[in-house]
Parts: C-alpha cells; sequence; structure tokens
C-alpha cells in the first residue's frame, strides 16, 4: 500500500512539470531546425550575400 501512495504522490507531482515542458520544446526545436535544415541554410547564405554586396557599396 504505502508503494501505492508513493506512485499515486509522484504522478500527481508537478514540481519537474517546467523541466519537462522545456526539454520538450527543444526538442520540437531540434526536430524542426533538422526538418527544414536545407531552406535555413539557403536563407543564410543568401542573407549573407546580400549584407557583403551591399557592404561594398558603403
Amino acid at each position: 500500500m504505502n508503494c501505492l501512495k508513493g506512485l499515486k504522490q509522484f504522478w500527481t507531482e508537478e514540481e519537474g512539470m517546467g523541466t519537462v515542458e522545456i526539454i520538450l520544446i527543444i526538442v520540437v526545436l531540434v526536430g524542426l531546425v533538422i526538418l527544414f535544415k536545407g531552406q535555413i541554410t539557403e536563407i543564410v547564405n543568401s542573407l549573407f550575400q546580400k549584407i557583403t554586396k551591399q557592404s561594398d557599396t558603403v
């Protein structure tokens, strides 16, 4: 019976929920970066090319 009571307290405890939520958000963000890696790379390269071209005119 004591084991079941401890398990129930563990299940209803909410102190660690913030950490779990942060970890889930990080996992989702990493997944999105992996999924859209090619597009992100193209955008960043395009931006740096524009910056380089426009910095020559200044």
